[in-house]
């Protein structure tokens, strides 16, 4: 069977869908429906008449902070503010389709794994294994500050992942498909002696505990990780069924396939890993109708909200920072990982730190495809090829529309051209995405 593209919605439960300021656009409906079951059902209704191999939710629990040292910024713009659980989407829409996947963040550094096995493991079972559970092992300084607890290093928030997970798994695998008799006329439910129950004692949890979750059809959630740095990215190869990533342009995407497969290698992997790769279309009658459209967009963000979302983002206090010098001169030792991812965005042209982040603003770094239908088909099938990735996860810039115009012209585009599937190879997530 000739390997087919994958592709993912990219959404976020905030009145923005990865721009900021989107949520102002009049063609916009996310603030509308933001509190309405049917308009979120009726967005995985699009998704699935398209064949999308699911909807995956970003998510940061907390609000932004960084930027002056306040929320009130974000909270002002509507920067990812407020920010809703979507593990509460997961049963509704699903309970609206029959083949999507929904895939949702939760972060490990403030939930037991016993209640998050618990509870993903529940709407996996409900939906017959149609969820996924995108990893995150928590850095953002306002998520640990909400849950009063410490902020732990970074590869030690990936140590203590590796444990979490190793809780999960025994959870996952802990029920026997042959304990459950359902035996009415003898009166016994399941074989206590076909369920492993856990006892677990390491150095970040502890969990005594008897499964109490039946597994789904597909067994467990699928896994999502998106670790970058060299520790991430040996989490990810380890735990994943698929690994996420926001890359600025081809190259960065080639670079990022190569060292994820030289990690694989080096953990003894010997299937390669899938790569899906974040990008925002803009799909117009022309490519000038399509960037006008973001042109638009752009000069409505004010530059506040664009750094309250950057900071936030890196970890970085802009307000400190002199925005207006150019990129390539800005030495504060807070502020070079940003700068350099900026640079690196911007291929090293003489622009200011304020064009880069108002710029960076309009997609939170993800890359962006303007154009036809036809154009976007072109450059995503070419990306797809040259990297050799899974596929795709896609976040419009205006929902549900931005998602609307690429289900009905470039869906269709794909299709034809043999390289995206016509109907549903399962019915569950792990059996279309992994497929």
């Amino acid at each position: 069977m000739e390997k087919m593209m994958h592709i993912l919605g990219f959404m976020m439960y905030t009145p923005i869908n990865h721009m900021t300021m989107s949520w102002a656009d009049p063609q916009d409906e996310q603030v509308a429906g933001f509190g309405s079951i049917r308009y979120w059902q009726q967005l995985a209704q699009i998704l699935e008449r398209g064949k999308l191999d699911g909807l995956f939710f970003a998510d940061v629990p907390s609000v932004y902070d960084m930027y002056k040292n306040t929320t009130d910024v974000a909270i002002k713009y509507g920067v990812s503010w407020p920010a809703h659980d979507p593990v509460a989407l997961i049963g509704i829409m699903a309970a609206a389709t029959r083949h999507l996947g929904i895939a949702t963040t939760v972060s490990a550094a403030s939930l037991h794994p016993f209640l998050a096995v618990r509870s993903l493991s529940s709407l996996d079972f409900l939906s017959q294994g149609r969820v996924g559970w995108n990893i995150v092992t928590g850095n953002a300084r306002s998520e640990h500050k909400a849950m009063g607890i410490d902020v732990v290093e970074h590869d030690e928030r990936y140590d203590r992942a590796d444990e979490y997970l190793k809780i999960c798994y025994t959870l996952w695998n802990g029920i026997n498909p042959e304990a459950i008799k359902a035996d009415a006329e003898n009166g016994i439910y399941a074989d206590p002696k076909k369920i492993a129950k856990i006892d677990h004692k390491g150095k970040y949890f502890q969990c005594t505990a008897t499964p109490s979750v039946l597994p789904s059809k597909q067994g467990r959630p699928v896994l999502f990780q998106a670790g970058s740095s060299g520790r991430g990215q040996k989490f990810a190869v380890t735990h994943a069924d698929v690994i996420f990533s926001i890359q600025p342009d081809i190259e960065r995407m080639k670079s990022f396939m190569n060292q994820i497969k030289i990690t694989a290698k080096d953990q003894n992997k010997t299937s390669p890993p899938l790569v899906t790769f974040a990008v925002q279309p803009f799909v117009g009658n022309s490519l000038e109708e399509a960037s006008q459209k973001k042109d638009e967009m752009l000069r409505k963000i004010p530059i506040e909200a664009a750094l309250t979302r950057i900071s936030g983002t890196f970890g970085v206090d802009l307000s400190e920072v002199d925005i207006d010098k150019p990129l390539q001169k800005i030495r504060t030792q807070a502020s070079q990982g940003l700068v350099n991812a900026m640079s690196t965005m911007f291929k090293d042209k003489e622009i200011t730190l304020r064009e880069a982040v108002r710029l960076s603003g309009l997609s939170g770094l993800i890359p962006q495809i303007l154009g036809t239908p036809e154009m976007i088909a072109d450059e995503l099938e070419y990306i797809w090829r040259e990297t050799g990735c899974h596929g795709f996860n896609i976040t419009p810039a205006i929902v549900p529309k931005g998602y609307e115009d690429f289900v009905d012209s470039v869906v269709p585009i794909l299709q034809k051209r043999g390289i995206f599937r016509k109907e549903y190879e399962a019915d569950n997530f792990k059996g279309n995405l992994l497929s």
